[in-house]
């Protein structure tokens, strides 16, 4: 429930075209033909009482609040259901329809428990609004309804829930208090798509049941929260409302978990918050959330949290508290140091795809500015720089072409190497709502994921590829649409380079790239490819989306080329219900790139070499910025070990526990002489640091972040930053430390910077943001409110390019001793490496990170469901729990990365895509045999974390 319940008013306005006019109370209207009669009031200025209506579902007409009389007509129609006609004449306000509500909700309120003054949602209840609306006083048949003493179900007929369920960690359900309204399951029906509830019961016995007679913990229940939010009354609250209070005022700002960018209200008390409620007028999540932005913010406030800065010699000295002065002063006396004794290139920094763009946009400003070189990275490109590169050759821009309303309108949808389910569940569930509605799925995945075989929206075709293989797959669907003429020639003679395309389609019309051939590679039936490729090709409109299964490869820029080559060859580019979809996995791995992140590149994607553009920011900096790129994260930590590379700057990201090869990374820090990390807590890559600077929370700091369609969004302050600063003023403070004169009051006057510098943000400002709620970029004075589809009538690169995407197989290779490829992903409550979801209540879906193994690998090593087996690569090995499961292929294990005592990068190589150093996270050989429990450095390493949760315990309480 919000803080103002919101009122279903029908078919909204734009979506309609001829108008209708009626007359509602005495008052003429005009409304869209399709409007409902309680919409049309709206419009008139008149509130229609109602109970199970609300505009989060589609109308329902069961609580019989909303009834009206029509003259001419019969009866007493609901208004919620019942739609206008041409010189309708409605009345909502007769004497019979008065006797009929007072009656009705006389009904409600005798089987509703007399708690009113100790009821959670006292002051939010609609049930109580309502019953004050129809001038309900008292009630003729007593309040001894079922409702108000406790009973126990005894047998199928006479099934009643009473007692409380607090099973779920987030929110209590009280049958007691439930009035069959429905809302709740029809939100998790229509809003979240996982038909988890139902009414069970009958007569006064009717409840809400999740699953068959299940707690919600026990359920298919995903904990989104639609159903906490849906409810009028306090059947469904939150656990924080009960302990904290009804808020009394709200923030409206954005999530800071994946790319999907959720708009929230933040509800307070006083500086308390109380809950987070999904925003209806986002235009990314359209008032839907999942369990992590819904639920998940509990690490704000985590006892682990650092508050202070601290310092220390070596690694191996404990940590000593410091002022923040002392921390920022010692950085900048040893950045000097290092750069005097070693090289301006001896230092360099990280930044954070976590933090704001004016955040991120001042570290690359520090680096370029202050350390005058161009040693600057992002964690970004240990996932999605394949995008920025293949999209950018083949279209012009960096970036993917839709927004996210534009599934609404996709025939064919096509998923590579993403588990939206999983990783991006508020877009997934708009996709599976259109799914449902007949549009066809085609999934290109190793693993039967949940995307593939989820409830009410399973893939047409699944073709469960053999990790690595993605490029001669898509290649092969190219194949099928080129030889058997399913291209679109008008839409490539008008919009591409025809020669190009001439010389593209000799290539792919090889016979090696047929699907016969292709079956030998990827085992994929070839079959399945051809149907797969004649039914994105010929199905209307085709939207592809992809995700880190496509670009954590060592040809992850090259299957990027290939996904556009495919949209190119269809006409599927440039307008709704099409395009190329990159999923991007940290809720600001867009900006991070958009404002300059990388060695190469300044902010807008303009590579350094440039003259022009060098003397935009020279200009305005006043410093002679570095012509030649700077160092990749992995170069950094190559000369590091080689002792050239001595100082590292990270902010907001644990390159230890989320970057390949943990040994090679370990090495690199453990050479530096000065490791700063700007975080919330001590992470793994805290381990080898010198100096740590408490970071801030999103709510704790003003900003934007850009999610995965472009979209800029305001981040707001919703409460003072509990370490004294938020990031930016951290920076801020060791520029100045370092001597530049940097005096930013505000970070508007950071995007101000970032807008007069780069022209796809020229027109973007805070008053702007607040004024529109949100754009995409570019955003200037060619698109002065946003672009949501690009490339509608020629793509920003002028002509679309095709280029051939040969397939070469990966350097790591199976054999004898290494015969499994092991792949990995994520799950719905945890996120990236866990550091925050690990300090919420999320731990209770996933507390540690399981090995999935095929039943006949797991039968041909003698490995049941729960054994400890040992993992191991040629870079490494670790112990944890399997999981036997036919999810996965034969030949193919999974784990997820979310927990650090599993340390899935321990085994993971270093080898790394070709164009950008994208690591190749999702193809490494491996072996897998029991083994007696965790290694001797997995007990290492709990002994060590034990020690410091204990320490950050006892210094939470002094």
């Amino acid at each position: 429930m919000g803080l103002v319940h919101e009122i279903d008013y029908g078919t909204p306005a734009s979506k309609a075209e001829k108008q209708i006019t009626l007359s509602v109370d005495g008052f003429t209207v005009t409304v869209p033909e399709g409007t409902s009669i309680m919409r049309a009031s709206m419009e008139a200025g008149i509130a229609i009482p109602k109970l199970c209506a609300t505009d989060m579902v589609d109308a329902f007409g069961s609580c019989r609040l909303c009834l009206v009389e029509i003259e001419g007509r019969n009866g007493t129609p609901s208004s919620c259901t019942t739609p206008v006609a041409p010189g309708m004449v409605v009345h909502t306000q007769t004497g019979r329809l008065k006797d009929i509500r007072r009656g009705v909700m006389e009904l409600y309120i005798s089987d509703h428990p007399l708690d009113c003054l100790t009821c959670a949602a006292n002051g939010d209840c609609e049930l109580q609004t309502q019953a004050g609306v129809v001038g309900l006083r008292d009630v003729r048949y007593g309040y001894e309804g079922d409702n108000h003493v406790f009973k126990k179900m005894d047998g199928a007929e006479n099934f009643k829930w009473m007692a409380k369920d607090e099973s779920n960690p987030y929110f209590t359900y009280d049958p007691s208090k439930c009035i069959v309204c429905s809302r709740c399951v029809r939100a998790c029906e229509e809003v979240q798509g996982t038909f988890a509830l139902t009414i069970e019961g009958r007569g006064f016995g009717s409840r809400v049941s999740p699953g068959m007679h299940q707690p919600f913990i026990d359920s298919e229940c995903v904990s989104c929260g639609a159903c906490v939010q849906a409810c009028p009354t306090a059947t469904l609250t939150e656990k924080s409302v009960i302990q904290i209070g009804q808020p009394e005022h709200s923030v409206v700002t954005t999530c800071a978990y994946c790319g999907v960018g959720c708009s929230f209200k933040a509800e307070m008390r006083g500086d308390e918050l109380v809950r987070m409620v999904p925003y209806k007028d986002g235009k990314a999540n359209r008032g839907h959330s999942c369990v992590k932005g819904r639920f998940a913010y509990g690490y704000a406030t985590h006892k682990e949290r650092i508050l202070n800065p601290m310092i220390r010699e070596k690694i191996t000295d404990p940590w000593r508290e410091v002022s923040w002065e002392e921390a920022l002063t010692h950085t900048a006396n040893e950045f000097r140091r290092l750069q005097y004794q070693y090289g301006r290139t001896a230092i360099g920094g990280i930044t954070s795809s976590r933090c704001t763009n004016e955040e991120t946009y001042l570290v690359q400003k520090l680096i370029r500015q202050g350390f005058l070189n161009n040693n600057v990275d992002t964690c970004a490109r240990v996932c999605h720089s394949p995008t920025g590169y293949g999209l950018g050759q083949t279209y012009g821009t960096s970036a993917g072409t839709q927004d996210f309303d534009s599934v609404e309108d996709s025939d064919v949808i096509m998923v590579i190497g993403a588990n939206p389910s999983a990783a991006h569940p508020v877009f997934a569930s708009r996709m599976k709502k259109r799914i449902r509605q007949g549009a066809k799925l085609i999934v290109l995945d190793p693993r039967v994921t949940e995307t593939v075989d989820s409830v009410h929206a399973k893939a047409d075709y699944h073709l469960p590829l053999k990790p690595g293989t993605n490029v001669a797959v898509v290649t092969s669907l190219a194949h099928v649409i080129v030889t058997e003429g399913l291209f679109d020639e008008q839409f490539i003679r008008e919009r591409c380079d025809w020669s190009e395309f001439e010389d593209y389609a000799g290539f792919v019309s090889d016979e090696r790239h047929s699907p016969e051939q292709v079956e030998k590679l990827s085992g994929v039936p070839a079959e399945k490819i051809r149907e797969a490729a004649r039914l994105y090709a010929t199905g209307g409109n085709g939207a592809i989306y992809y995700g880190l299964g496509v670009t954590e490869h060592s040809q992850g820029s090259t299957t990027v080329i290939a996904i556009a080559n495919l949209a190119m060859l269809t006409g599927n580019i440039g307008r709704r219900g099409v395009g190329v979809n990159p999923l991007r996995g940290q809720n600001n791995v867009q900006g991070s790139c958009d404002m300059g992140s990388f060695p190469h590149e300044l902010p807008g994607y303009r590579h350094i070499s440039g003259d022009a553009v060098r003397d935009i920011y020279e200009s305005l900096w006043g410093v002679k910025l570095d012509n030649e790129p700077g160092l990749r994260i992995p170069n950094m930590l190559d000369a590091a070990v080689e002792g050239t590379f001595k100082g590292i700057y990270i902010q907001g990201e644990d390159i230890l526990q989320s970057d390949p090869d943990t040994k090679h990374v370990s090495a690199g820090l453990a050479a530096m002489e000065c490791v700063v990390v700007h975080d919330l807590f001590l992470n793994e890559t805290a381990r080898y640091a010198h100096v740590f600077l408490p970071g801030s929370t999103f709510l704790e700091k003003d900003g934007t972040f850009t999610n995965a369609e472009r979209r800029i969004n305001r981040v707001r302050k919703v409460m003072a930053p509990k370490n004294g600063f938020a990031d930016w003023e951290v920076t801020q403070k060791l520029a100045q430390a370092m001597g530049l004169n940097w005096n930013y009051q505000h970070p508007s006057e950071i995007m101000d910077e970032i807008a007069q510098t780069t022209p796809s943000f020229a027109k973007v400002s805070y008053d702007y943001l607040d004024k529109m709620g949100s754009v995409q970029w570019p955003c200037n004075e060619a698109a002065p409110e946003g672009t949501p589809i690009m490339h509608i009538d020629h793509f920003v690169r002028g002509k679309g390019k095709f280029i051939r995407t040969e397939y070469v197989a990966t350097d790591e290779k199976t054999g004898p001793r290494f015969p499994l490829l092991l792949t990995t992903g994520r799950i719905l409550s945890q996120y990236n490496v866990g550091a925050q979801t690990r300090r919420t209540e999320n731990v209770v879906w996933h507390s540690e990170d399981r090995l999935e193994v095929h039943p006949h690998d797991a039968e041909n090593r003698g490995i049941r469901d729960g054994d400890w087996v040992r993992l191991q690569s040629r870079a490494g090995e670790t112990t944890l729990r399997a999981l036997i499961t036919d999810r996965v292929s034969p030949g193919v294990v999974y784990t997820t990365f979310h927990h650090p005592d599993t340390q899935a990068n321990v085994i993971t190589t270093d080898f790394s895509d070709w164009a950008t150093n994208c690591p190749e996270y999702k193809v490494t050989a491996v072996q897998v045999a029991p083994s007696n429990g965790p290694s001797e450095w997995q007990e290492e390493y709990e002994d060590l974390s034990q020690r410091s949760r204990k320490i950050a315990t006892l210094e939470a309480a002094e």
